[in-house]
């Protein structure tokens, strides 16, 4: 393996990226997460990429409103625009895994963007619960529940075949429900 290879799977942010931080999700992460934690039947997936969150969605029986800043040929995109500097409101839940680079802002305006008591499911890395900005974050809106893979999960650039995903990252469904108080509970996939 090349150092370029190493450092692009332990998500060094200056190896290559890809552009828009677009990685897939593997479906069977989205899986694990819809096993322990129950959704509103509309769901929005404001980073859609290529559908991969979103198919698994639809085929556990929700309505998902698909958006992402860009078409990448998902035929599921109901709209392109970028979230971040929509107005919308939605009245369902918003599972997404959203750009690193902007993770925060995207927590931000995720709950911002729905009603009390709907969720945010967002897939971070563990790293997420650590900086100065995010800890003041999590002291006025923290997340319910943490769920930890306890397996890689290996989320993947376009161009490479989903079975060669590999990850040294541990990732996590953070869950936020709007207006919850109190401290969060971590649990594992």
């Amino acid at each position: 393996m090349s150092k370029h290879d190493v450092l692009v799977t332990l998500g060094n942010n200056n190896a290559d990226r890809s552009a828009n931080d677009l990685y897939c999700t593997p479906g069977w992460a989205v899986n694990s997460l819809l096993n322990e934690e129950e959704f509103n039947d509309d769901i929005w997936e404001c980073c859609c990429g290529l559908g991969n969150i979103s198919e698994v969605l639809k085929e556990r029986g929700h309505n998902v409103y698909s958006t992402d800043l860009c078409d990448y040929g998902y035929n599921g995109l109901n709209e392109q625009f970028d979230f971040l500097t929509s107005t919308k409101k939605f009245k369902g839940d918003i599972i997404t895994n959203p750009p690193y680079k902007n993770a925060l802002q995207f927590v931000k305006h995720s709950i911002d963007s729905i009603e009390n008591g709907n969720k945010v499911a967002m897939l971070l890395r563990i790293q997420f619960l650590e900086g100065i900005e995010r800890g003041k974050f999590f002291k006025e809106k923290p997340p319910k529940i943490v769920y930890v893979f306890s397996k890689r999960v290996g989320c993947y650039r376009p161009e490479i075949d989903p079975k060669n995903a590999c990850s040294a990252m541990c990732f996590c469904w953070f869950i936020w429900e709007k207006g919850f108080k109190g401290s969060p509970i971590i649990k594992w996939l």
